[in-house]
């Protein structure tokens, strides 16, 4: 059983046509019942198809006249949405044309792109940008929102965390995924007064979540692998990613450094190798590629714009489980447990956020 065609931005990304194709050959050789619409320059397409004859039998191009540019503000692709290879992807999507879209092009285009086209799930107020983060646990930690809200509000998070549940049930496989608002501290008394209301709307929900609420959790303790679903702000969560992949890469570059430093450095190297190529793939982005814009009436995909054929891949596999495991009925149904009348703004207790100190110090 064929599973609904996915919709590819040919354009999109460093690299555009060849590694986007390349990427999808790749996920097709995987996983057999995957068939794409492929959108862009018509010519450059089918070119690059033609390096992957398997890909060509499961694969229609729709040609795309104009490209979204990486630096293009989100207003002017807004406004080109019709002609170029991103708003076309989209438009399949909402046109029924295509079960999903993935795009490695601009987040912000993307973004404006899809909430216009597709709109909002009932009961959601805005969408949120969730990924993959890699830990110390058996699965993936997911993460949102990452950027597509720079200031949320209590009713905001809460949503986030339904949607966030729902996302590690289908991606992780967990029937009862843990839940944390990410916060300055562990107690209840930290933190500013939407975290905290947020923390007593998820308590008050209680047993009608399809996942457990566990309170707060700090930046530090993101990838150790006792929690699934990590919620906040797009402010402070994109600050949180990119310091993220910033000590990834640091620890990756002290390392290659401390291998390189003398001849005896280098011998440890060769001892130390399948060690050290298990931390390289565990912490290769190519491997948790695949960010997702959640609570669209649709599902839209953001590959990272520097991945690889293997990135791609991995973020049309994550893309075609959504479709396979039905995400937006999904969510619909967590809400419609939950109740609108559940969602609202509670009476706080205890500290307000300006009664508090804005940071903590350990000793």
């Amino acid at each position: 059983m064929m599973l609904p065609r996915i919709a590819i931005d040919a354009m999109g990304g460093d690299e555009g046509v060849r590694v986007m194709v390349a990427g999808a050959a790749l996920a097709q050789t995987r996983n057999p019942q995957l068939n794409f619409l492929m959108v862009g320059d018509e010519a450059q397409v089918t070119a690059a198809i033609a390096a992957h004859p398997g890909l060509a039998a499961c694969c229609e191009v729709r040609h795309a006249p104009d490209v979204v540019a990486g630096d293009e503000r989100p207003t002017q692709a807004l406004r080109r949405a019709r002609t170029t290879s991103m708003g076309l992807a989209i438009d399949a999507v909402k046109q029924g044309d295509a079960g999903a879209a993935v795009s490695a092009g601009n987040t912000g285009a993307l973004m404006a792109m899809a909430k216009l086209s597709l709109r909002m799930l009932p009961g959601i107020d805005r969408p949120a940008l969730a990924a993959l983060l890699p830990t110390l646990g058996d699965h993936d930690l997911v993460m949102l929102d990452l950027g597509a809200n720079t200031a949320c509000d209590a009713r905001n998070l809460v949503q986030f965390a339904i949607m966030g549940a729902a996302y590690a049930r289908i991606v992780n496989g967990l029937a009862s995924p843990r839940v944390r608002l990410l916060n300055i501290g562990s107690e209840e008394t930290k933190g500013t007064d939407d975290l905290r209301d947020a923390a007593a709307m998820l308590k008050q929900a209680g047993g009608a979540l399809a996942f457990t609420f566990d309170g707060f959790t700090e930046a530090d303790k993101l990838s150790r692998g006792d929690v699934d679903v990590v919620v906040t702000d797009g402010f402070s969560g994109n600050i949180a990613l990119k310091a993220m992949e910033g000590a990834a890469r640091f620890v990756a570059d002290l390392l290659r450094r401390s291998f390189s430093s003398s001849l005896r450095s280098k011998f440890g190297f060769l001892i130390s190798r399948p060690a050290t190529q298990l931390l390289r793939d565990h912490l290769d982005p190519n491997n948790h590629n695949g960010a997702l814009f959640v609570g669209l009436n649709g599902v839209v995909v953001k590959s990272h714009g520097g991945a690889t054929a293997l990135g791609v891949a991995h973020a049309i596999e994550i893309t075609a489980r959504l479709l396979e495991e039905n995400l937006t009925t999904r969510i619909a149904a967590d809400l419609a447990d939950v109740g609108t009348e559940t969602i609202q703004q509670p009476v706080r207790s205890g500290l307000r956020g300006s009664d508090q100190p804005a940071t903590e110090h350990k000793s």
